[in-house]
């Protein structure tokens, strides 16, 4: 957590030297998407796990995609946020499934870990989009 907020902390000082209120509309839209994800798999008591080999294939794309932007100095773009911000809500029905489905009781902490950092991916990426839009 010490180490996310300090990944945070900058993205935070930018946005709100941007625009303090696309923070909070960042915020209130992530708010909604885990909600309504979340609900999801209440409601629908689908086990996810089958996401599992379609995230990582996600997150190495994303990951080789962004070591090509760093290395040839190009802007990845709107196309790449919302795919990172589809990912991020594939990660939440993954995880929020997992917690219904295969965690056992004595793993809360490792439960409520995955979760928060799936809901953070998915700020992270929320908060870009909102800041490219206000650019």
């Amino acid at each position: 957590m010490f180490a996310e907020s300090i990944i945070f902390a900058p993205l935070l000082y930018i946005a709100n030297t941007i625009d303090p209120s696309v923070i909070q509309s960042a915020a209130i839209t992530t708010l909604a998407l885990f909600a309504g994800l979340t609900a999801t798999v209440f409601v629908t008591r689908t086990d996810f796990s089958f996401l599992r080999a379609i995230l990582v294939f996600g997150g190495f794309a994303a990951m080789g995609f962004i070591l090509i932007a760093i290395l040839f100095h190009f802007q990845l773009g709107a196309v790449f946020l919302y795919a990172m911000i589809a990912l991020a809500c594939g990660y939440i029905l993954y995880d929020t499934s997992n917690i219904l489905h295969h965690y056992r009781i004595g793993q809360h902490v490792a439960a409520s870990l995955a979760l928060f950092a799936s809901v953070a991916l998915l700020f992270w990426y929320v908060l870009q989009l909102f800041m490219s839009r206000r650019d």
